[in-house]
């Protein structure tokens, strides 16, 4: 699964944007240099049932931003993504849906 297919699963499981939930992540202040994966992993699977999985995608998210590595884009293995840069502001608006 890509990338952008943990988020927008995340997203219709959660009912909130990936760019929501680093939003609520910044202000549980879970977004500082030295949080530890586990943190995060925790809070999400105690507030929205979210796998490693799905949590990791996240971690990302919130400990890096949106910018992933060029390694899989446009590559034909299942992790592909289209762009380095995920999409956080939902599905619905997501350019090209």
């Amino acid at each position: 699964m890509s990338f952008q297919a943990y988020l927008d699963t995340i997203e219709k499981k959660t009912g909130l944007t990936p760019r929501q939930l680093v939003d609520i992540a910044r202000e549980k202040q879970l977004d500082q240099p030295g949080t530890k994966a586990g943190e995060i992993l925790a809070w999400l699977k105690e507030d929205y049932d979210l796998g490693r999985g799905h949590g990791m995608a996240l971690v990302h998210v919130i400990q890096k931003g949106p910018t992933i590595s060029t390694e899989h884009v446009g590559s034909d293995g299942v992790h592909r993504d289209e762009s380095e840069t995920l999409w956080l502001d939902g599905a619905a608006t997501k350019p090209g849906s």
